[in-house]
């Protein structure tokens, strides 16, 4: 079966449970599996490293998770504005998966959790997609058809995705975050079965 990499960077589990409520939405079609995946922690310590499989939660990605996924749904959280440092690291390492094409014309879609109602959602996800669009991947959005996001109090936009945590990072989907995240999955799958084909 056709795999969608659902990869993801997570501090607190908010990111986490967004690329969980993604993987749900991509299997939920029954078409394609979501290969759940994150990033090793950023160190300032240069002597420290990461275990070589993570204590808990998806394993970390590799180059083969790129190669052989036919959509890509990338997520971290909000690091003023910006994706985290953990993220960033490894799409600094994809030079040969770029020069390569190994992601060019697969579709991929973007999500974030921030702390705050205007802490930088929506820069952080368009930050993300700079790595894809130079990787020439295929952006898809969550459009106003999905009526959660005209609804929406918490997280939630036509970047993608997103989550309110609030200050004291708590992980719990509101429900219109829970839907926009399923949507944004099955969303992602209709877009690489149209490319496929």
């Amino acid at each position: 079966m056709a795999e969608i990499l659902v990869l993801y960077y997570s501090h607190r589990g908010s990111v986490r449970a967004l690329a969980q409520q993604i993987a749900r939405g991509i299997e939920s079609t029954g078409e394609v599996h979501a290969r759940l995946r994150t990033v090793p922690k950023v160190s300032s310590v240069c002597t420290a490293s990461a275990p070589d499989v993570p204590d808990s939660g998806a394993p970390y990605v590799e180059a083969a998770d790129l190669t052989d996924c036919i959509g890509l749904a990338l997520g971290s959280p909000t690091r003023f504005g910006n994706m985290a440092a953990a993220m960033k690291y490894f799409w600094d390492s994809t030079a040969s998966q770029w020069s390569a094409g190994t992601l060019a014309g697969k579709p991929a879609c973007v999500f974030t959790s921030t702390a705050s109602a205007h802490g930088g959602q929506e820069s952080t996800l368009l930050s993300m997609m700079l790595p894809l669009l130079h990787h020439g991947m295929l952006l898809v959005g969550l459009p106003y058809a999905e009526t959660a996001l005209s609804r929406t109090r918490s997280g939630g936009t036509p970047y993608g995705a997103s989550h309110l945590a609030g200050v004291s990072g708590d992980p719990t989907l509101s429900d219109e975050e829970r839907q926009l995240a399923f949507a944004q999955g099955r969303r992602l799958v209709t877009i690489a079965r149209k490319l496929a084909s």
